[in-house]
């Protein structure tokens, strides 16, 4: 089992933050394109080769993120229309996340099987969430979906800071 640990609000103005094993050594690298439509996050290894990608459509009525894995869309995120609060589903085949995934408290389960799970964890370098691999395969597209997930959570708060006067 690998550990992998992403600090929380990690979406800053450069939107350029690392992933880090338990030894604090970089093991990926996220790069947002700040100011640019559609607003993309580019997720490399540690010979900057990109490996995912996720992508908020911009011309839908409701948020939706496309998360990409080797170039192969593997999931998506998009928020349904609700009256009393946001409520977000996961779209991906074979792919199921089991828990309260807008607080970090979740598994990723694949056909059935647990290959990962993600929690908030409080650490030196301050708030990080846990990221524990349990299938090695699944790793790029859990890495991606806890990127994802902070990129909606990071984006809902943009809209209900901008709808309050």
């Amino acid at each position: 089992m690998r550990q992998l640990y992403i600090k929380q609000k990690v979406f800053s103005l450069s939107g350029k933050f690392t992933v880090k094993d338990e030894q604090e050594n970089d093991v990926y690298y996220v790069e947002g394109s700040f100011m640019q439509i559609p607003k993309t996050f580019s997720i490399m290894d540690t010979a900057r080769d990109e490996i995912a990608l996720i992508t908020k459509k911009v011309f839908s009525f409701l948020p939706k993120f496309f998360v990409e894995v080797n170039g192969r869309e593997v999931l998506t995120i998009k928020k349904e229309l609700s009256f009393f609060k946001a409520r977000y589903t996961i779209d991906a085949a074979g792919i199921e996340v089991h828990g309260n995934w807008w607080d970090m408290d979740f598994q990723v389960l694949q056909h059935g099987e647990v290959a990962g799970k993600v929690s908030k964890e409080w650490f030196t370098w301050g708030d990080s969430y846990k990221v524990q691999i349990l299938d090695e395969v699944m790793e790029a597209i859990i890495i991606a979906l806890v990127v994802a997930i902070d990129c909606v959570k990071a984006d809902q708060a943009a809209a209900s800071s901008a709808a309050t006067p």
